[in-house]
């Protein structure tokens, strides 16, 4: 069966497609899967068995006859399913009934750990240089992200307005506000944009604006079926798999982290002039606070 079945990326739409062609056993797991993707995500290919009475070895050649390599990547399927689908609600509630009490700390900053790892153990290291050429070479870099992306927009605003003095932050905007302040990108500007799930339709639509003005577009999101890469030039992608209704947000912010010390390297002689001269700035109005050393707190790490 598997030669025949192609997926189109969506695993509900797959499996409903996939159903009339599936034994008695295989039926019970796509109807599982239908309905409790939300729990089946971390399920090991034994206990989805059981829980709908099928034995492991039929669960692992159901993943295969569906066109996985078996039933790890199948539960990544589900995963991302996860991610994109399930609403704020249904994330606390998977949370709360998977997580013990007193194992929030470890389980949380254990998975960050672990999406950073994973994140730079995938990441395209030549889109991430091709991103930086192009963020050099911009007229203009504009910054957009919405909801808690737009703090990772904030972060890197912050820092590029030390290293361009052609930094434009798009905040958040509703209607056709966001499409206004796109309407001065040009061809020979820079838009990176940051979008992880629940993906917004208000950062598709600008997304896609912009690379229509012939703009390059650079993303920083969790996947390459995320609906802006399509629009984008360069895509990094940085795993970000909810373990609450809390966005994981460490992963992308150690790639803008790197974006910005890279930049910093390649500028090094205009940046140690910048920073020259607010550092005479930062004394003389006693902007930071005196320490036991003289130098702590006064220059932001780049």
């Amino acid at each position: 069966m598997h030669h025949e079945f192609v997926r189109s990326g969506d695993l509900l739409k797959d499996l409903e497609a996939a159903m009339p062609c599936l034994s008695k056993g295989q039926k019970r797991i796509a109807a599982y899967l239908l309905e409790h993707y939300d729990k089946a995500a971390y399920m090991t290919a034994s206990a989805l068995g059981e829980a709908v009475g099928v034995s492991e070895s039929t669960v692992v050649r159901f993943a295969i006859e569906l066109g996985w390599d078996g039933y790890p990547q199948l539960q990544e399927a589900v995963r991302e399913t996860v991610r994109v689908r399930l609403t704020t609600v249904q994330r606390v509630e998977a949370a709360n009934d998977r997580i013990p009490e007193d194992e929030i700390l470890s389980t949380v900053l254990t998975a960050d750990a672990e999406k950073i790892q994973t994140t730079l153990d995938t990441i395209d290291r030549e889109a991430f240089r091709r991103s930086v050429d192009l963020i050099l070479g911009a007229r203009h870099i504009y910054l957009m992200g919405m909801r808690s992306s737009a703090i990772l927009t904030e972060f890197m605003h912050y820092y590029f307005c030390f290293l361009f003095d052609n930094v434009r932050l798009i905040r958040p905007a509703s209607g056709s506000e966001i499409f206004e302040r796109l309407m001065k990108v040009r061809s020979d500007d820079v838009i990176i944009a940051i979008s992880f799930p629940r993906y917004t339709t208000g950062i598709v639509h600008a997304v896609e604006y912009a690379k229509n003005t012939g703009a390059k577009v650079i993303s920083i999101t969790d996947s390459k079926s995320s609906p802006i890469v399509p629009f984008s030039d360069e895509v990094l992608i940085a795993q970000s798999e909810m373990v609450s209704f809390v966005d994981s947000l460490v992963a992308p912010m150690s790639i803008i982290n790197a974006l910005i010390a890279y930049i910093g390297k390649r500028k090094q002689g205009e940046i140690l002039e910048t920073f020259g001269r607010l550092e005479q700035v930062w004394q003389e109005y006693n902007v930071y606070t005196s320490s036991a050393d003289g130098n702590k707190d006064k220059m932001p790490p780049l």
